[in-house]
């Protein structure tokens, strides 16, 4: 069975707390948290942005995995690398030319990937994956937490790992949305090797137990 990693998506934590909610991810065993960029044009939510990774940043060790949900991120990949970030995710449906935004995130000295929503065929991105460390493929609509998982995207998964295999090509697939014990197994059988998690996690009452059971549940189906 591959390697997989957990990255927490701090949108459905307590976002009153972010700093305790840091730390207690990083004593759960979490292996990434994941931060959600929204600015109410690309889609029609807004979150958080740099002065909220910065604080976040300062308060963990984990390995930061932002995802940019706006227009033109090419503009802002300097400031959220310096801030903190060390994988930049931006949508090849935005505004920003795809290869020139991945080359403006390698400058900055981190890991560039690019995103998919789940109407967009997974070959859109098939011309910048040699040059990407990640493809991020959206499994609920992008905006909003809490969705169901679409189940057809597992089949996108898969012919997604099948062609980077096929052209031994070494990023990884990352999966957001609707995550949890029940759809994760069928996401990592089908390739994926970073799980996104937010809802699932931040509704227990014990999130070390709930990633376990995650872990534990996957390895089972393997």
């Amino acid at each position: 069975m591959r390697n997989f990693a957990i990255s927490a998506s701090i949108l459905s934590a307590d976002l009153s707390n972010l700093a305790a909610v840091a730390e207690g991810l990083e004593r759960a065993g979490l292996d990434m948290l994941h931060f959600d960029v929204m600015d109410g044009h690309f889609v029609p939510n807004i979150s958080f942005g740099i002065p909220v990774l910065e604080a976040i940043d300062h308060c963990t060790s984990l390995f930061m995995d932002v995802h940019l949900m706006i227009q033109d991120p090419i503009r802002y990949i300097p400031q959220f690398a310096k801030a903190g970030a060390d994988l930049i995710t931006f949508h090849v449906e935005s505004n920003s030319d795809p290869q020139k935004t991945i080359d403006a995130i390698h400058a900055m000295g981190i890991q560039a990937g690019i995103v998919l929503r789940p109407g967009t065929p997974w070959e859109a991105v098939r011309p910048y994956l040699p040059d990407v460390e990640v493809v991020l493929v959206m499994t609920v609509e992008p905006g909003f937490g809490g969705q169901s998982f679409l189940w057809d995207m597992v089949e996108k998964v898969q012919k997604l790992h099948d062609y980077l295999t096929s052209q031994q090509l070494t990023c990884r697939i990352e999966v957001d949305g609707g995550l949890n014990a029940e759809t994760a197994p069928h996401i990592v059988q089908a390739g994926a090797e970073i799980l996104v998690v937010g809802s699932y996690l931040f509704r227990q009452a014990d999130p070390q137990a709930a990633v376990q059971l995650l872990r534990e549940k996957v390895a089972h189906m393997a």
